[in-house]
């Protein structure tokens, strides 16, 4: 076992590494486009509303690091609802269309229900209301689905890596029943939050034997209406423990999944979209795959993480963050902290995963100056 001393980034010191975020001299103007150094604008904005889960799935949150002694951010540290809703208003501004909801587990954070009423009421510059969606384990959907319909949202994405209960249990590491995540997007489909996306990691030698299963349920229910995406175990954060060959390429999953289901390929439904879609040939729904491992899609990605206590990363594999709380919490106005973001965006030249290609699968964790390269963020600390 790992020492937590060597493996975890304690949440308070997340970020020192970067400067204080200060007002540009030059004004960076909010246009309704943004674009980052590598001509990638921004378009999606994902939100943690809290660094806490209820599962500790050992590719996230494993539980011999996350134990009963971790230390979580305190509540004062998190940001507002309010102090959210003004910063998505901002991002809004630059360009941003749609705001995923994440964690952690959202669906802990007290009356989330009011900051998803809050974020309905936001549009784009040209008057549109915003995309707005949230990504759950599913543990508490089927209790909340119909106020959080009710609140807004628009539609979920469930995260599940087995229909298997005993494989399903041992994944989550809680003894978390499967049949409870089930009825979750049960009741999340009646209450009209879709069409809905369940995503499954697949970690080789874990519950690969789980594809087709999982890929033989949600086409034969919800009438195609609920898409499955197999995600690559992927090298995010200090914690997991990651491996390449417990990577299973998505080659390899639309290959098992098409022997037995034929499939085509459909267009990407947005630019800057993580999953090659695949449609069933008999017109029975969909599936996805997101291949950030074999087939890194760095070179058009449109995505900023807040995270809960208002720090911006850049990529799902940053080391650091940029803090704009002293500027929400000083005396900075929209148009400072507006400005700060638009140049936070245009200094972006992030890709990991590109990076990580050329490198190779031996490459290591350095960076071109073959200095060893800082530990990355953990993804319950900033969601998926």
């Amino acid at each position: 076992m790992k020492s937590k001393s060597t493996t975890v980034i304690p949440v308070s010191e997340i970020g020192r590494a970067r400067p204080a975020v200060s007002v540009p001299e030059i004004p960076v103007p909010a246009t309704g486009r943004l674009l980052d150094r590598l001509g990638r604008p921004l378009t999606d904005l994902r939100i943690s509303v809290t660094d806490r889960c209820n599962f500790r799935c050992s590719y996230c949150m494993p539980k011999d690091v996350f134990d009963k002694d971790y230390q979580y951010l305190p509540h004062s540290a998190l940001l507002s609802f309010e102090e959210m809703t003004r910063l998505a208003r901002l991002f809004a501004a630059h360009g941003v269309r749609k705001i995923r909801l994440t964690g952690g587990e959202p669906l802990l954070r007290k009356n989330i229900e009011g900051l998803i009423g809050q974020l309905s009421e936001l549009r784009t510059p040209s008057g549109e209301p915003l995309a707005l969606t949230l990504t759950t384990n599913g543990s508490l959907l089927q209790r909340k689905a119909a106020a959080l319909a009710a609140a807004g949202l628009q539609r979920v994405t469930v995260s599940l890596d087995s229909l298997d209960d005993a494989v399903f249990r041992h994944m989550n590491d809680v003894d978390f029943p499967v049949a409870d995540v089930l009825a979750g997007i049960d009741a999340a489909m009646t209450a009209g939050l879709g069409p809905l996306k369940v995503n499954m990691v697949v970690k080789r030698g874990t519950n690969e034997q789980e594809i087709l299963p999982m890929a033989r349920y949600f086409r034969d229910n919800h009438g195609g209406k609920v898409v499955l995406r197999f995600i690559e175990y992927m090298d995010v954060g200090a914690t997991n423990g990651w491996r390449m060959d417990e990577v299973l390429p998505s080659a390899e999953v639309i290959a098992r999944i098409g022997a037995e289901f034929p499939l085509v390929p459909l267009e990407p439904s947005a630019p800057g979209e993580t999953a090659q879609r695949w449609a069933y040939a008999d017109g029975s729904g969909e599936i996805g795959v997101i291949s950030s491992v074999t087939q890194a899609f760095c070179h058009d990605c449109s995505r900023a993480r807040l995270s809960t206590e208002g720090k911006l990363y850049l990529c799902l594999f940053a080391s650091a963050g940029h803090d704009l709380r002293p500027l929400l919490r000083g005396t900075a106005t929209d148009e400072d902290i507006g400005s700060a973001i638009g140049h936070i965006w245009q200094g972006r030249a992030d890709r990991y995963s590109e990076l990580r290609a050329l490198r190779g699968p031996d490459g290591g964790e350095s960076d071109s100056n073959n200095n060893k390269a800082p530990r990355r963020v953990e993804m319950s600390y900033i969601g998926g």
